[in-house]
Parts: C-alpha cells; structure tokens; sequence
C-alpha cells in the first residue's frame, strides 16, 4: 500500500487523525527549529563562487517543478549564460558521497543519478548544460564551478534546502492545489507553513489552464497578500512532442488525436500527465497509476502488455527511464513517450529578465 492510500486509510478513523496531527505538529516545530537556527547564524549557509537559482515549492510533489528547471536551463543557455543543474538525486544507488555527472557525451544510468536528472538530462541534449547529482549540493556546486567554469547554478526542488545560499528563489504553486491541503506533512502535503513564501523572490503558478478564471483571481490575490510586491506568472505545461521509443523519433503530439491509448506512469501528479494526453484528442481506456519514482518491474510491464488489448502505451519520460532492461520483448507494438513543457503564459519577458539579468551580474562579479 502506497502513502496516498496509507494515509487515506488513517483519516477515516479518530485514532488515526490524530496520530496524523500530533506527526504534522513534530514535523512543524522541526521545520521551524531549523528555520530558526539558519536565521540566527547557529547552522551556516554555504556560498558558491556562481549565483545560485532555486525552483522549488511548498507541497510535496505535483506541481511540475521539473519542466520549470528546464525551461530556466534553456532560457539562460539560448542566451550564452554558463549553466549547471544541481539535483539531489532522489532514490539513486550511488555512493552518499559521490558526485554524479551528466552532460553531453557523457551518460549514466538512472539507477546512479535518479530518474528525475536522468530525465532533465536526456531533455537538455546538445546545449551543454552540465546536471550534477548529489545529496551534498555544495559539494556538486563547487565542482561545476572549478571544473565546467559555471556562472549561474540551478538548485533543482532546493527551496527547503537552505544549507545554501540562493540569489533568487523561485517558487512553483499549484492552482489545482496551491497549499497542499493547508496542513502539514504528514496529514497534508506541506513541507513547511506557507509563511515560508515569503523567502520567494519570484512566484510561478502551475496549471492555470486547470482552473476557473475565479479559482485563479484568488489565488493571486491570496498570494499578493502573503507575498507583497513579489512578481506573480502564470503558466501551463503543454505536450510538446511524442517520441516514438521503439524506433527513436519524435512524432507531433496530435499523432494519438482520435485514437484510444493506455496511460502508464508513476509520477507525483498522474493526473496532469493524463489531461496532457486527453487535451491532445487522445482517449485514455486505461490508466496504469504507480507510486512516484516507483521502478516498473519486467512482471508488471507483462501485465499491461496481457490487458492494453493492443492499443498503443503512453508514458512520461521520467517513467520511461525506469522500465527494466528488456522491455522491448515485454511490449509490443506502439509505445510512446509524451514530451511536456513549461509554458509561461502571464509574465514571460519578467521570466526572462529576472534570469538574464541576475546571469550578467554573476558574469561582471
């Protein structure tokens, strides 16, 4: 049983409400120990030889963070910035200790580096932007800079990370579900009060093309209550190509329009992935949901492969990096992958600026 269903479980009793209250209430009183202890000087930050961007949020998944790493990659490099990715590397089986490497001409198995850097790697190809993997990001920070010359480093999902110092905090929120259920891990999705956004230099809301025009006019305001005078983007995530897996080539995404499909994924928001697929014209007959950075097992692709009656697979590149060695004998016939980006749809030349502007600093330092 997954945490999801784990925790649904607990809340429909007083016992387990409670139990999930009293965690939510240690859970907090650490989160703001530790705030507190940065914010006196007890714990030190540790500061890079580069500015340092964070994208991150304040829930527990599910907010897309990882199309907003890439597109920030992308903006800076298209404008001749040096760039590196530094990621923690969720779930990988490398040394604690070891830095991880990814850049172009040089590759390395998810299982090292994590799915989630795998992923950003394979979709960065060609630009040069090197992706280092380590829990120790100061660690990873200092090699990019000594060894690939980097002037600006992206701190992926590092918003709770406060060991290092950033220059500017990016903070993605959900309009499906900006706060997290309003509670605290575990009895909601918050990793920490939403007091916190008032670190964000800059705030992104995600999914803004899933809600009313109501929904978002509050959020806004909520958000301009919480966080004065701090630039607001909206943004939507947008399939951007199909790639045929079997025979490596990419396909316009209205390829599937029309046709039914079956929905893999194992992600912390499948259901993003599966509006994607259905916006495009594609009817979902089947939706194969795991846990997120759960590792399909050669068993389970022959039980979709028993019941997809045929009918073409669908799956994200961060679940497609986790199929077993051998999976083109587990499955037959059409099997896709669905490229996303982040769309900033309100904002964009702000997105832009504030990163190209804070990249000539870092270059003229």
């Amino acid at each position: 049983m997954n945490w999801a269903k784990r925790r649904e479980k607990l809340r429909r009793s007083f016992a387990g409400r409670a139990a999930l209250t009293a965690a939510s209430a240690a859970y907090g009183a650490g989160v703001l120990g530790r705030r507190a202890l940065y914010g006196l000087g007890a714990l030190k930050q540790h500061r890079l030889g580069a500015r340092v961007i964070c994208i991150g949020n304040l829930t527990a998944g599910g907010t897309g963070k990882t199309p907003a790493v890439l597109l920030a990659a992308e903006t800076l490099r298209r404008r001749g910035h040096d760039v590196a990715i530094l990621s923690r590397g969720y779930g990988r089986k490398a040394p604690k200790k070891h830095v991880s490497v990814l850049i172009d001409g040089r590759h390395c198995d998810w299982r090292e580096c994590g799915d989630e850097p795998w992923m950003i790697h394979q979709s960065l190809q060609g630009l040069g932007v090197p992706v280092l993997v380590c829990p120790d990001r100061a660690k990873a920070g200092e090699l990019a800079v000594e060894v690939y010359g980097s002037k600006v480093l992206i701190l992926d999902d590092g918003f709770q990370h406060l060991r290092l110092h950033r220059d500017l905090d990016i903070v993605l929120i959900s309009a499906r579900d900006p706060f997290g259920g309003r509670r605290l891990l575990p009895a909601g999705d918050l990793r920490e009060p939403v007091s916190a956004l008032r670190r964000a230099h800059l705030i992104v809301i995600t999914h803004s093309d899933r809600v009313t025009v109501e929904a978002l006019t509050a959020l806004r305001a909520e958000l301009a209550a919480l966080r004065p005078g701090v630039p607001v983007l909206e943004s939507a995530h947008r399939a951007d190509h199909l790639l045929d897996v079997r025979a490596d080539r990419k396909l316009p995404p209205e390829h599937l329009a029309g046709r039914d499909v079956v929905a893999l994924s194992a992600i912390g928001d499948p259901l993003s992935f599966e509006s994607g697929l259905e916006g495009l014209g594609a009817k979902i007959s089947q939706r194969w949901r795991y846990p997120d950075h759960h590792a399909f097992s050669a068993r389970e692709l022959r039980s979709a492969e028993e019941l997809r009656g045929g009918l073409p697979l669908v799956t994200t590149l961060k679940d497609f990096a986790r199929f077993p060695d051998g999976w083109e004998a587990l499955l037959s016939g059409e099997v896709y992958v669905l490229g996303v980006k982040l769309e900033i749809l309100s904002g964009r030349n702000v997105w832009i600026d504030t990163l190209d502007r804070l990249a000539r600093d870092a270059e003229a330092a």
